[in-house]
């Protein structure tokens, strides 16, 4: 989500959300009692630098001490982690990439509206982008990007609300969908690149007002989709995962479903294996580069 659009709608729930918040504390949704993953905790992360923050994307290593993190202003951030006792103690920036468009010019403004993020197997980034709806590779994060063709329904999709998730699977086949933008059917459209082309491989189920914001592939191998809402009470999440067949996504499984104002605007996801082989969903937050916001990262348990 941009900042313009943002400040637009955050700012006014946000100001209802303080003259209710003291009559809400006492109550607990109904919704909040489907949580099927455990809650381990969270980690506020600040830094003084112009291009922190408006992490839109994550993926961390699979014993979640590595992490590349995206903002929404085409920066792409790799750091390292230090835990302790499986928690989040102190994150270090190792390097901050401003990306390149295809030209070799820095990406700014809408065009380098960055959303979604994929590393594949040989560490090789893809990206997608939400201005302009685009998918782009980068071999190295200093490279020019090397943008994917683009299908005719690309460039028919809302410029805010295109394609804001990017997930990869063990065959390197990259997925992503739009965070509004329905089709006939009233479904969530899903695009698969396989290398060669993209094809619309199936559809995902929206339920109540969560709209979709990042996706990834487990080391399960199944398909994890991270949810958004929006209410006068602050930012709901939502985590839902299918198994991915040849006949479609199957076995839906929504792993949990916050109350608003539990977590800030959380909008990356990654799904990784502990030191216990146990997985974990590691999630951070948008702070759209408002004061009132915070980067947050959150991690939950997730069942098996």
């Amino acid at each position: 989500m941009r900042r313009r659009s943002a400040i637009k709608l955050i700012l006014p729930l946000l100001a209802a959300a303080g003259l209710a918040a003291a009559a809400y504390a006492a109550k607990r949704p109904a919704d909040a009692a489907v949580q099927q993953a455990r809650y381990l905790g969270s980690y506020s992360w600040h830094l003084k630098q112009p291009w922190f923050g408006g992490f839109s994307a994550l993926k961390l290593s699979d014993n979640g001490q590595a992490l590349t993190a995206l903002s929404d202003r085409a920066t792409l951030v790799t750091s390292s982690i230090r835990r302790r006792d499986g928690q989040i103690a102190a994150i270090s920036v190792t390097a901050a990439h401003p990306l390149l468009a295809s030209s070799g010019k820095v990406l700014n403004g809408p065009s380098g509206d960055s959303e979604g993020l994929a590393v594949a197997a040989d560490g090789v980034r893809y990206i997608s982008f939400e201005g302009t709806a685009r998918v782009a590779r980068y071999q190295h994060p200093q490279d020019r990007a090397e943008v994917l063709p683009r299908p005719g329904a690309f460039r028919k999709l809302p410029r805010n609300k295109s394609l804001e998730t990017l997930a990869i699977d063990r065959h390197g086949h990259l997925y992503t969908l739009p965070e509004r933008a329905l089709d006939q059917q009233g479904q969530i459209p899903v695009w698969r690149w396989n290398g060669r082309k993209w094809s619309r491989p199936f559809s995902l189920p929206p339920r109540g007002g969560f709209l979709p914001v990042d996706a990834d592939f487990g080391p399960d191998g199944r398909f994890y989709l991270l949810e958004r809402d929006l209410t006068l009470l602050g930012f709901r999440s939502r985590l839902r995962r299918w198994d991915i067949t040849a006949e479609g996504p199957g076995n839906e499984v929504t792993l949990f479903q916050t109350a608003a104002g539990t977590h800030d605007n959380l909008e990356g996801l990654s799904i990784w294996r502990d030191s216990t082989g146990g997985l974990r969903a590691t999630m951070i937050s948008d702070d759209n580069f408002l004061p009132l916001q915070r980067t947050e990262l959150v991690e939950y348990a997730l069942p098996r």
